[in-house]
């Protein structure tokens, strides 16, 4: 579990009396992986509190992170910094706190990202390292796993050693977050809970924090009572309760097949649940329904016919990524769910979208 969290709006003005005690010394700068999107935005970046090395890195978001992105990250960080780094802190969507997870673990262990794309696999402690979101949904900021497309396969480095050390969470950094944006992450996170309400996994600890964020997504959309403010504030904690439902059971159907889209066409990690998710009533009933509700509200629309022109070689390599997700399987279908998700079933499925 993350160990230190606050929350409040305005409480990223905190960060500096968070991180001051964390430095190691004038010379071991803490670096900030910033999305690109608030380059030139004073509003945000004028509080970021840069004292002697420290630098700001900006990362566009527009693409999935991968482990490679990562390797090239840590060596530009290593070779300007004289005495070692005080910290690494993300600030941003899932991309940008996935990609400050993974830097700050591959800081202290050896190899490439690649090599540490599984379960458990990590031996060293990362760095301290901070998360600070600025859309909600993703659950990246309490997760422990790090999701990165790698040369072979997309799929996280989970590990004890990959949560933040301090999370800030602040609802005011996520105004002007465009609409169709702040749906898919939301979305992210209503599946999350859809699918970890649903799995083989649940238990009591993960359904407490499951049935919390799925009352909170309803809640928030569904209902035309909110106040922007009001709708700021539950959608960063109904994210938080998602990620730590999932932290503790498992995520399903949805994301195994998303993670196919993202590895293949490039499909970002949020359009890509909703794509699929759509088609998934076989399995989850009840939630396909409300996400048709939701979807139709704010008349968002999906793409569509996205695996029309793909040949039989390109279905298996999305069959082959999915299906390498077994712990997902397991918790949507059960320990038997190699007898019902064949590459058939999944190739029909695929062809729907």
């Amino acid at each position: 579990m993350v160990p230190r969290v606050i929350f409040g709006r305005g409480s990223f003005n905190q960060l500096s009396e968070i991180i001051s005690p964390k430095r190691l010394n004038v010379h071991a700068p803490f670096v900030f992986l910033v999305d690109d999107v608030f380059k030139g935005n004073a509003w945000l970046t004028s509080r970021i509190p840069l004292a002697y090395e420290d630098k700001v890195i900006y990362i566009s978001s527009n693409e999935e992170p991968k482990t490679s992105q990562v390797d090239d990250l840590v060596e530009d960080i290593i070779l300007t910094s004289r005495q070692g780094t005080s910290g690494i802190i993300g600030i941003g969507g899932g991309t940008i706190l996935d990609l400050a997870k993974a830097v700050a673990i591959m800081l202290t262990n050896e190899g490439e990202a690649k090599d540490y794309q599984g379960w458990d696999l990590v031996k060293n402690p990362a760095i301290y390292h901070v998360g600070i979101p600025t859309i909600s949904g993703t659950g990246a900021e309490v997760s422990r796993t790090t999701v990165l497309t790698g040369p072979e396969k997309k799929l996280g480095i989970n590990s004890d050693f990959t949560p933040f050390d301090q999370v800030i969470l602040d609802p005011e950094l996520t105004k002007g977050v465009d609409t169709n944006q702040w749906f898919y992450t939301g979305m992210d996170c209503f599946i999350h809970c859809v699918e970890s309400l649903n799995g083989s996994y649940l238990n009591e600890f993960s359904k407490s924090y499951g049935d919390m964020s799925f009352q909170l997504c309803k809640e928030i959309f569904l209902q035309d009572t909110l106040s922007e403010a009001e709708s700021q504030d539950k959608l960063m904690m109904a994210s938080w309760h998602g990620g730590m439902s999932i932290a503790y059971s498992q995520v399903g159907v949805a994301h195994a097949m998303s993670y196919g889209l993202s590895y293949l066409l490039g499909t970002k990690h949020g359009i890509g649940n909703c794509i699929v998710f759509d088609h998934l009533s076989e399995f989850y009933p009840e939630g396909v329904s409300l996400f048709k509700e939701m979807k139709k509200k704010y008349q968002i629309e999906l793409p569509k016919g996205i695996c029309a022109k793909l040949h039989d070689s390109e279905f298996d390599i999305m069959i082959n990524i999915a299906l390498g997700l077994e712990p997902l399987w397991e918790n949507a279908i059960g320990k038997n769910w190699k007898k019902t998700i064949t590459r058939e079933k999944l190739k029909n499925l695929y062809l729907k979208m």
